[in-house]
């Protein structure tokens, strides 16, 4: 393919990426202090009033990060992207051996460069690209003015277990899974990490696609995430 017909091409494609995707307001911190209207808040205050041991989970010091590939014949002229969610919220009863967290996803940040570093990914997608990218993600993705978190309920399987039970709600449907898990003790409280994969459509998500397929986004997504819980007191 000659020069010039390749950046005609990249022209193409970058323009039907950005085609219909309104604005979406700047990421601001106070987005990420939100709280679900419906988070079991209350059942979690009970259970440190009866003497459980109940952490929150410190949003500062923890992560979510997801690392969506590209896909199709003219993948090569894409870019893999990294999100990620530096907002979690949440509860974690120690005794009850239960969690409730929650994901913001009006905040979620794209391509921050220590992440794609990180992941392995060498491209360097332009500004541009990378709002375009947020704007596709939470209007034609996610819908998240409609759905604007991503749920996440927690079991214990067994004391000692390296994996857990863990329901993900997203998009207006739930999913569970079976996840490995690393839990250590830090100095009042607990650092939980994993990794997994999902699907987008097990959640009723169509993965972003354009030209008819011939530049899209993979169907599975791979998670990792970092999280700490501090008895900060409820």
């Amino acid at each position: 393919m000659s020069p010039l017909r390749k950046q005609c091409l990249i022209a193409l494609l970058a323009g039907a990426l950005a085609a219909c995707a309104p604005a979406v307001p700047p990421r601001t911190s106070a987005e990420g202090t939100r709280t679900p209207a419906d988070f079991p808040e209350t059942d979690y205050r009970q259970a440190a009033s009866q003497g459980k041991k109940v952490l929150r989970v410190d949003s500062a010091r923890s992560i979510v990060v997801i690392e969506v590939r590209r896909a199709g014949p003219l993948a090569r002229f894409g870019h893999d992207h990294v999100v990620a969610s530096h907002d979690l919220g949440g509860a974690v009863s120690m005794t009850d051996g239960v969690a409730d967290l929650y994901v913001p996803l009006g905040p979620l940040a794209v391509d921050e460069p220590q992440l794609r570093a990180a992941a392995g990914f060498d491209s360097r997608p332009s500004a541009e690209d990378i709002e375009a990218t947020r704007r596709n993600m939470l209007r034609k993705t996610l819908d998240a003015q409609r759905y604007p978190y991503a749920r996440i309920h927690v079991v214990r399987t067994t004391a000692g277990s390296p994996a857990a039970n863990v329901t993900i709600g997203l998009h207006g449907v739930a999913r569970s899974y079976e996840v490995p898990v690393r839990i250590d003790t830090v100095r009042g409280g607990i650092s939980v990490g994993g990794k997994m994969s999902l699907k987008q459509t097990d959640f009723g998500i169509v993965p972003l696609s354009v030209l008819g397929g011939a530049l899209q986004v993979q169907d599975e997504l791979e998670v990792r995430f970092q999280i700490v819980a501090q008895d900060r007191g409820f």
